[in-house]
């Protein structure tokens, strides 16, 4: 069999595993936020953090929820990676530097896992369990919750109350996140991953040199790292390395936790608002877009020319021969397609348009599926800017799932749509004017120019993938990647929140003969088509100075 057969066939069963994983986790993930029954261990954690989860909240409140949980978050990991010289079990490592505990803190709490570290060689099991492992399964569930209140936003009608953001985030981590990384962490120890809290110890001679390894909770962290969406490894080779990622069945297996709650997150939304065919609408941009962006990676990595690519069968340079160039490229596509930033291959060794690709993804707003939540309202969030459009096109008010989208519903999705860009570019900007910078680029050119596009791409979007070549362990990229990840997780859930209150306040309105049906394919391509534009007027430029000008030149 050939590599290209080999990648379309994982592709297809990737894709029946998902639609099968559809329908139940979709109704699933309805029923759990729209239950009105707590578990019991619920109500001692309700009980713990002095909350009352039958309390409605209107949109202000919820957001101050979602402001003070996350605070506290980055205040506790950053003390704990402070003081884990003096902590049990740091096997030997010292106190991380203010820094990049900093950068780490705000990383693992804004669901964006980006890592200007080595893992293996610098955090011990205290931080590795007690503090990132624990922020992927909030962080998480803290995204989920901000999409389920703008789900009520258009559910709900003359009521500014969007529900309980503590009762949905312990749902969140309760119901649907500890039981599925569970279940996947026995999938992968099965498959090879380690799961234990050995210290370090040498495994041989390597280069002249002693080999050694730690131990840690691997395939536990492993598994929410990739459920959540979350992308920050136990090792700095992420999820190339064997102890994470031990063959071709759980490199498959990673990439179906990736996209499967992003994905069936469409199927809550269309129970939600009473129409599952909204929700089909929805899950065919996101298909679209992720199978669309696939076959395109692998044919740039496939039909690369050149005598060396030719032999090989493919752009073979940075991926691990165990998964191959197929497998690379859907899980560079999906990893970056939604706000995971895992990698089981390097992406800075990508083809120069294949490394475009990885950074279009991410630009596109992680919205196809995108991460756990934020997928969802980001793609909610260009729907009402579609339908908008198509309202100026035939001089009628835009609605959207019968509600008005009018002066200030279109204001706070206009301001959602452009923090990341201008995010990005500002500081990429600086940081290639400024000359301390540009001495961590390890390329000149193009491509060095693409590393520091694609870090402030990451950091901005909550993506967390590095290009692998840029050394961001300096005060400068600590510091500004560190406010980039702040700033883009959470400017943008003020204004979801806000035009989830402003939604719930409306009155529905019926659907006439002249209102746009947006459960049609019509919708569905105006739909790819806005997503499309918008991010290509953008960008284009950033990115004809990086990855086209390199491709183009190769």
């Amino acid at each position: 069999m050939g590599p290209v057969i080999a990648g379309v066939l994982q592709l297809l069963a990737l894709i029946a595993a998902l639609a099968l994983a559809y329908i139940p986790l979709g109704n699933y993930m309805a029923k759990v936020y729209s239950s009105d029954r707590h578990w019991r261990v619920e109500k001692w954690l309700y009980k713990g953090i002095g909350a009352d989860p039958d309390t409605e909240m209107r949109w202000p409140a919820y957001l101050r929820g979602v402001l003070a949980f996350s605070v506290i978050g980055v205040l506790f990991l950053y003390a704990l990676q402070r003081l884990q010289g003096v902590l049990p079990g740091s096997l030997g490592f010292a106190s991380i530097d203010p820094d990049q505990a900093f950068n780490t803190a705000v990383s693992f709490v804004t669901n964006t896992n980006w890592q200007s570290y080595y893992g293996e060689q610098a955090m011990g099991h205290v931080v590795q369990t007690a503090g990132l492992a624990v922020q992927n399964f909030v962080s998480a569930a803290v995204g989920i919750a901000v999409a389920v209140a703008l789900v009520r936003g258009f559910a709900r009608s003359r009521t500014g109350e969007l529900g309980n953001f503590w009762a949905d985030l312990v749902r969140g981590v309760v119901r649907i996140l500890v039981p599925l990384a569970a279940i996947a962490a026995v999938v992968l120890v099965a498959c090879g991953a380690i799961q234990n809290f050995s210290g370090i110890h040498e495994v041989g001679q390597f280069m002249g040199g002693r080999q050694q390894w730690n131990g840690g909770a691997v395939a536990s962290q492993e598994a929410i790292k990739e459920l959540g969406t979350n992308g920050g490894g136990y090792f700095n080779a992420n999820s190339a390395h064997p102890f994470e990622n031990p063959t071709p069945f759980s490199n498959l297996f990673e990439i179906f936790l990736i996209l499967v709650i992003p994905f069936a997150l469409t199927r809550t939304f269309g129970l939600m608002v009473g129409s599952v065919k909204q929700g089909y609408a929805i899950l065919a941009t996101m298909g679209t877009i992720w199978v669309g962006f696939v076959a395109l990676m692998m044919w740039t990595e496939f039909a690369h020319h050149g005598p060396a690519f030719e032999i090989a069968g493919g752009a073979y340079e940075g991926k691990e021969v165990r998964f191959g160039v197929g497998a690379s490229s859907i899980f560079a596509t999906s990893t970056t397609l939604t706000s995971t930033g895992a990698v089981d291959s390097f992406h800075s060794s990508f083809t120069g348009l294949g490394g475009g690709i990885t950074m279009l993804g991410m630009m596109l707003g992680e919205i196809a599926p995108g991460g756990t939540g934020s997928g969802l309202y980001g793609m909610l969030i260009m729907a009402i800017i579609a339908v908008f459009i198509a309202g100026l096109m035939v001089g009628r008010t835009p609605e959207y799932l019968g509600k008005k989208i009018g002066t200030r519903e279109i204001k706070l999705a206009a301001c959602y749509i452009l923090v990341t860009p201008a995010l990005v570019l500002i500081f990429t900007a600086f940081a290639m004017a400024l000359p301390t910078p540009a001495n961590s680029m390890t390329n000149s050119g193009a491509h060095g120019f693409s590393e520091i596009l694609y870090a402030y791409t990451s950091a901005s979007n909550n993506n967390g993938s590095a290009f692998a070549g840029l050394n961001a362990d300096t005060q400068w990229f600590n510091t500004t990647l560190g406010l980039c990840m702040l700033l883009g997780r959470f400017v943008p859930m003020i204004f979801v929140l806000a035009l989830a209150g402003s939604l719930a306040e409306q009155k529905p309105v019926p659907a006439t003969a002249g209102t746009l049906r947006t459960e049609k394919p019509l919708f569905t391509g105006l739909l790819v088509g806005a997503i499309l534009i918008i991010t290509g007027l953008t960008y284009f430029p950033a990115l004809a100075l990086g990855p086209l000008a390199e491709g183009l030149a190769s």
